[in-house]
């Protein structure tokens, strides 16, 4: 699922698209709420749709939240939302 410049999911104005692979598709944003520069990542229907990967994926980001002080990425925040809210 592409998502073109200009679109809004939740609070986060979507930019461009910067890669896309067999995990998902991720995408420059900009965080309205906070006006700065996001990266955000989009799970294939099929990976967002397993309990057990949807699972997994919550942790690594809730691990990367936890250790951000140690890496140069950081993660603020996971969020799910029906594909019809995206804009």
């Amino acid at each position: 699922m592409a998502l073109s410049a200009g679109a809004h999911l939740g609070p986060y104005e979507i930019l461009s698209l910067l890669g896309s692979g067999g995990m998902g598709e991720v995408y420059k944003a900009r965080d309205t709420r906070l006006d700065r520069t996001v990266a955000i990542k989009i799970l294939p229907e099929g990976l967002a749709a397993d309990p057990q990967f949807r699972d997994r994926f919550e942790r690594e980001a809730r691990t990367l939240i936890h250790a951000h002080r140690f890496l140069a990425a950081n993660a603020f925040n996971v969020l799910r939302v029906q594909r019809p809210t995206i804009t």
